[in-house]
């Protein structure tokens, strides 16, 4: 298990938070969501975490692209796996199907790892929008949000989960934001007044 630290910074906020912070990310305009991730993803870098995003409206190059145009250069990152970057679909559906135990499975794995390469934590970011092409068992979706907060009590992955709101209908996300115990609003990440524990 990692040696993480009592609180990690997430780069967009001001605010420090602890390690198994659950982040819903709904936004609308996609230049304030790179911002946001670019963020999150180069303070896990510089916070010496092992980073992976999970892309579903691009291919990972235009990932590392655009992270390039905002002055952070992951290249370096990439190669030694520092940071991955792999298709959404993939990570979620590897066989085609989405089972959510298998991909709790798969995020105390990625904490676990992390520890033994010795990094500090480990974090997270994945668009969620691969849940609307129809594979079996997307239903579950809220049922696999509401795990990882079960997840992160023994295995603190930092992970922020993102929802396009131009894509998404408005009860699924308020479903959504039902099962994350933080938010980001107006750029920094706020308790969510929405979460109902247990959910």
């Amino acid at each position: 298990m990692p040696t993480a630290a009592s609180e990690i910074t997430l780069g967009f906020s001001r605010k420090k938070f602890h390690p198994g912070t659950h982040i819903c990310l709904v936004f609308r305009d996609e230049e304030e969501r790179k911002k946001i991730v670019s963020k999150f993803l180069e303070s896990g870098i510089f916070d010496d975490e092992k980073v992976a995003y999970f892309v579903d409206i691009a291919e990972p190059s235009d990932v590392v692209s655009w992270l390039e145009e905002m002055d952070i250069d992951v290249s370096p990152y990439i190669e030694n796996e520092t940071c991955t970057v792999s298709d959404a679909a993939i990570t979620y559906c590897p066989d085609g199907t989405f089972i959510p135990e298998r991909m709790w499975e798969s995020l105390k794995e990625t904490y676990t790892l992390a520890g033994e390469e010795g990094y500090s934590n480990a974090r997270v970011s994945g668009e969620m929008t691969w849940a609307l092409r129809g594979f079996p068992g997307s239903n579950r979706l809220i049922e696999y949000e509401a795990g990882i907060n079960t997840v992160v009590k023994t295995h603190p992955i930092t992970a922020m989960c993102q929802y396009d709101a131009n894509k998404f209908d408005g009860a699924l996300i308020y479903r959504a934001l039902q099962v994350h115990p933080y938010m980001v609003v107006n750029g920094q990440v706020v308790e969510n007044p929405y979460y109902l524990p247990g959910e």
